[in-house]
Parts: structure tokens; C-alpha cells; sequence
């Protein structure tokens, strides 16, 4: 049983809510409050310090209680985080029902309004951006950007989401969703390099870019062409050389949808199909019986696709196979059912999903914020490479038409490999140039291959040189001696000794488990300015799903606040969004973090709930 005291006003009426759970006696001409479930007597002057709020079961099953001390500005903090974790709406914390249950809770917290809330919300959004600017600025490695663009469904705004990804000085892969922000028509190239650049001046990193990542467009290329104009291209790896990078993700929805169009029919009919038994509930309910009745575990949901992300599509004809005999037999139950999918159908489907299963996991390789993506997007695309050649020489003609359309695409995108996924393979011991002797064939060619490989040898000749430059440079500013450093290059055979040094080393083994961050963190010590290029190369992402991540949780906050009363305004959606992204530790429940690393920077400016 619980007893929980509140503060006792000192007058004649008992109008406490305390006097709900206790009993005002007089024990030897001594007013005493006596709790109405443990007989327990308090002095009325004590009950302002004292809080009876927690029962502990013991072995027998009784409930003991135990003192504790209430902090009613903790709560109010629990609170805002739990609102910004979960994405509840400010006005829940005036419901009734939120308000009679917390009294019952702990009647002495004074449960806090909308705009108190609000006010706590921003004290936690000020206290992360600040930690979040602190540690970009005291960060000595470069900054890796990943940005997109959003249009929500139903305010037809768009907005601008802007994610910085760095590896810390405790060699941890970091990304911070630096700016969600709404951007007026028109989104030009012009806009939108304004919009990001202010962005990175506003942040004081302008100088610290190794380079920027985004989707496949022709405004994105323009784009990063006015940005380059802007920034210093003295602070930048090799003057922008590599500064524009693009989101394999991206390219490999392209490959897939171009190879999907050929066999669009059938995939359509399998769409119309999971469309008409995922409308109504009541379709719902008739199609997981008929599963039932033909011994078809139904626990997988029928899940329709979106038509621009192929691995929406690929998940949902992985999900309608297992049903195929359903689809069947309720086409002799259900006149209005008119697509039913043909058994050549069926067998391309399922042929399909086979073959997609490479890019499926391929997709959600890049797609990872957690661990280094560059170093394994050679390894990657070239078992793509030869799944595709294989699938073009395919006796089912439809499966060679769409491989043969899907090696058009790989080669119109990646006939060029972008010098910072050749670099992170080099910086991964496992592989070094071994590496490309295998992979540049297969996706070059044999005669073009060996041209390839020199052309990436000098890249990593050259970034090293300007590596080497830039810290002998440093310690010249710091009036550090490093004769002896320039010395010890010269007698060891020129500035690239270090570099020949971790190439001749004996590769580590391709099968084995690998931490690649731990590795250059624990040999810094023998390759020091390769460290500082491998801390600043694996840190770029290859993707910008990152950025992306923002859109899902700006997403579901318009959709789950319909209501004109809880309509997010652009600005709380940015804080909401920024402060849990900046906040990605503000739970542990004692079995570990809850990551939140996806949400916070809308609800700054206008951080208020339209009514």
C-alpha cells in the first residue's frame, strides 16, 4: 500500500489533498496526521519534509513502505524528456485523465501546463546544442555532411535536414542532426547552397568539411557547385577534390527501379492484390482466416509498397509469396477480387526476391550510422557487379532484361568510383590494394583496370603528401621541433615512407572479424598521419539515410497530431526533432540506452502548439 504525503497548508481548514490519505488526530494533546492505510502517525510540522511515496514487496508478498525524497523539478524534467523521446503531443499534460492519474501518482507534483512544458523542452534544447556546438568545436578531425530535402504530405513545406558524422577522440562513430529547417519555395541550387551554408557558419565548421553527401540530382550538383565557391579550399581535403560525394543508397534505388520497370506488370498485380486485402479491416480479418483455415502461419502482415523504394517493394512481394494459395483460394470467395496474380507471376516474384536479396543487404550496409560504411562499399558493389553480369546471361529472358538494364545503370553511375570509397579500402587492413587487384577487373574491365589502379595510387599518394604537409605545417605554428621527424622520412626513403610502410605490411584475414576503428586507434602509434586520414575518411558516410532518419520522426509527428488542436508548427517540429537527436542518451532504464539518435532543432523560433 502506498501513502503519499503532500504539503500541508498551515490553517484551520484542512483543504490539503494530503488530508485524502490521512486522518488529523490528537494523540496527548498533540496534533498528529495518522495515514488511513498504515496507521502510521506523522507531527503535522514534519510532513513538510517527508514524502511516503514507494511500496516495496517483500518475500511474503506484504507491502513495506519506505521515506524517500521527492524532487518536483526532476520530474518536470522526466516529463519533457519523455515527450520529446516519444513524440507526445504539449497538451497531453493538460488531459484530465493524465492529470487525475499523476495526483494519484504523487499528489505533491503540481503537474505542469503546455507552456511550462514548452519552457522546460527549450532549457533541455539550449543545454544539448550547447554541448552538441561543444563538442564540433573542440573535435580535430574534419566533419562529414549529409543533407536532404522533405516535403511533408500535408503542410506541402519543405525542409531542409542537415546531419554532421565524425569518429571522436574516443574513436566512436558520432552523428548529430545539426539543422531541420523550413525552406521557402523556390528550392533552387541557389537556396539551397545559401540554406547550407549559413548552416555550417552558424555552427563555426565551415572549415572543418571533408565533404558533403546527397541524393543523385542535377539541382544537388549545382548545388555543391555554388557551396565549393563559398567555402575555403585550402580547408578542404585535397582543395574539394573529394567534396562531393554521392548516396550509393540513392544509386542503388535507381539501378533496381530501372530493372524492375521491365517485369512491372506482374509486380502490379501483386501490388493490386495486396492493396484490395490490406483496404478494410474486415478484409484484414478475412484474409488472415482463410490463411488460417489452409495451415498458413499468418503472423506476417500484408504490407503494400511505395513505388519509388525498391526495398519497399521487395519486402512487400517477400510477404505476399507466403500467401500465393490464399490470393487463390479466395478468388473463388470474392467476386469484387479481380487481380489475381498468374502463376508466371508468382515465379518471377519469387525469382525476383531471390535476386534482390543481395541489394537488400547491400542497401542496409550503406545505410549504417553506428560503424564505417566507405571501406566496404567496393567488397559490396562488386558482388553486385557480378550478380549482374550473371542475371544478363539468364535463360529466363525477362530476368536477363532486367539484368542487362540494371548493368546499364551500375555502369552509367559507378563506371567512375569516387576516390574516397578507393582510399577507405586501402585504410582497411584486410584489404588494401589486394582489394582492387580483384575488384577493378570485374568492373573495369581487364584493359582498363590497371589504368584505374594507378590513378587511385596517386590519390592516396597525393592525400597523404597533403596530410604530411598539413601536420608538418601544425607544428611549425606551435614551434615544435620536428627536425628530427623530417629527418627520419629522409633517411627512410622520401615523405611516402610511412604510407610504403603499412602497404608492405602482410594483409590481415578477408573472413575475420575486424573493428576497423579500434585498429587505427591502437596502431596510430606506428602510422600516425594515416590515422589521422583514415579518422577522417571513415567517417564518411555513403549514404544519407542519416539526414532521412528526420523525416520519418517529422513524419509521424504530423500524422499523429491530426487534430487542429495538435497541429505541429514547423518550429516545435524542429526542436522536438533536434533535441532528441542531440539528447540520444536521455533514458536508461538500467538495461541500457534507449537510441534516440534520429529527432531536435524546429520548435525554437515558435515553439507552440496551434489552436
Amino acid at each position: 500500500m502506498i501513502a503519499i504525503l503532500v504539503q500541508i497548508v498551515e490553517s484551520e481548514k484542512l483543504t490539503s489533498v494530503v488530508w485524502n490519505h490521512f486522518e488529523k488526530v490528537n494523540v496527548n494533546g498533540e496534533d498528529k496526521a495518522e495515514c488511513r492505510y498504515c496507521k502510521k502517525k506523522l507531527g503535522a510540522n514534519n510532513i513538510r519534509q517527508q514524502v511516503i511515496g514507494m511500496g516495496q514487496k517483500t518475500t511474503d508478498g506484504q507491502t513495506n513502505l519506505s521515506c524517500l525524497n521527492f524532487d518536483p523539478e526532476k520530474s518536470r524534467k522526466d516529463i519533457a524528456e519523455m515527450v520529446i523521446v516519444h513524440e507526445y503531443p504539449l497538451v497531453m499534460v493538460e488531459h484530465h485523465g493524465f492529470r487525475k492519474f499523476m495526483v494519484g501518482l504523487q499528489p505533491l507534483f503540481k503537474v505542469p501546463s503546455r507552456n511550462t512544458l514548452k519552457n522546460d523542452i527549450l532549457k533541455i534544447y539550449d543545454f544539448e546544442k550547447e554541448k552538441t556546438m561543444r563538442l564540433l568545436e573542440k573535435i580535430r578531425s574534419k566533419i562529414a555532411i549529409t543533407t536532404d530535402m522533405w516535403t511533408s504530405s500535408n503542410q506541402k513545406k519543405g525542409f531542409m535536414s542537415i546531419t554532421s558524422h565524425l569518429i571522436d577522440d574516443n574513436w566512436e562513430m558520432q552523428s548529430r542532426i545539426m539543422r531541420f529547417i523550413y525552406v521557402p519555395c523556390p528550392h533552387t541550387a541557389e537556396v539551397l547552397a545559401d540554406v547550407l551554408y549559413e548552416s555550417l557558419c552558424d555552427w563555426n565548421i565551415d572549415r572543418k568539411i571533408s565533404t558533403v553527401t546527397v541524393d543523385n540530382c542535377s539541382t544537388n550538383d549545382l548545388m555543391i557547385h555554388l557551396l565549393l565557391d563559398k567555402l575555403s579550399l585550402n580547408s578542404l581535403i585535397l582543395g574539394g577534390e573529394l567534396f562531393h560525394m554521392r548516396c550509393c543508397a540513392h544509386i542503388l534505388n535507381l539501378i533496381v527501379q530501372d530493372g524492375l520497370s521491365v517485369i512491372g506488370d506482374g509486380i502490379e498485380r501483386i501490388r493490386d492484390s495486396v492493396y484490395f486485402w490490406s483496404a478494410t479491416q474486415k478484409r484484414i480479418e478475412k484474409f488472415e482466416e482463410a490463411a488460417r483455415h489452409l495451415a498458413i502461419d499468418c503472423s506476417k502482415k500484408l504490407s503494400l509498397d511505395c513505388k519509388t523504394r525498391w526495398n519497399s517493394t521487395y519486402l512487400m512481394l517477400s510477404v505476399a509469396i507466403v500467401y500465393k494459395d490464399v490470393f487463390k483460394c479466395l478468388k473463388q470467395r470474392e467476386t469484387q477480387y479481380r487481380s489475381l496474380p498468374t502463376d508466371r507471376d508468382w515465379e518471377l516474384a519469387s525469382s525476383i526476391c531471390g535476386k534482390l536479396q543481395l541489394f537488400y543487404k547491400v542497401t542496409l550496409m550503406f545505410s549504417g550510422t553506428r560503424n564505417p560504411t566507405a571501406n566496404v562499399f567496393f567488397p559490396s558493389i562488386c558482388e553486385i557487379r557480378i550478380a549482374l553480369s550473371r542475371w544478363s546471361e539468364d535463360r529466363d529472358e525477362l530476368i536477363k532484361a532486367m539484368g542487362e538494364r540494371m548493368l546499364v545503370k551500375f555502369d552509367k553511375y559507378w563506371s567512375v568510383i569516387h576516390g574516397v570509397m578507393g582510399v577507405a579500402v586501402v585504410l582497411d587492413p584486410r584489404y588494401k590494394f589486394k582489394m582492387m587487384e580483384y575488384a577493378f577487373p570485374k568492373i573495369y574491365g581487364f584493359e582498363k583496370s590497371d589504368v584505374e589502379i594507378v590513378k587511385l595510387k596517386e590519390l592516396v599518394s597525393r592525400l597523404f603528401q597533403d596530410y604530411e604537409t598539413c601536420s608538418y605545417e601544425s607544428s611549425q605554428n606551435r614551434d615544435v621541433d620536428s627536425s628530427r621527424n623530417t629527418s627520419d622520412m629522409e633517411v627512410e626513403g622520401g615523405i611516402t615512407s610511412e604510407l610504403d610502410h603499412y602497404l608492405q605490411e602482410k594483409v590481415r584475414t578477408q573472413n575475420s572479424e575486424l573493428d576497423i576503428l579500434s585498429w587505427w586507434k591502437t596502431n596510430g602509434f606506428k602510422y600516425p598521419t594515416l590515422q589521422k586520414i583514415a579518422r577522417d575518411i571513415l567517417a564518411i558516410p555513403i549514404s544519407t539515410v542519416a539526414s532521412e532518419s528526420a523525416f520519418s520522426t517529422s513524419g509521424r509527428l504530423q500524422l499523429v497530431h491530426k487534430s487542429p488542436k495538435h497541429i505541429v508548427k514547423a518550429s516545435n517540429m524542429t526542436v522536438m526533432i533536434l533535441t532528441s537527436n542531440w539528447g540520444s542518451q536521455l533514458f536508461d532504464d538500467g538495461g541500457g540506452v534507449v537510441d534516440v539518435t534520429w529527432k531536435l532543432e524546429l520548435w525554437k523560433n515558435d515553439f507552440v502548439y496551434e489552436s
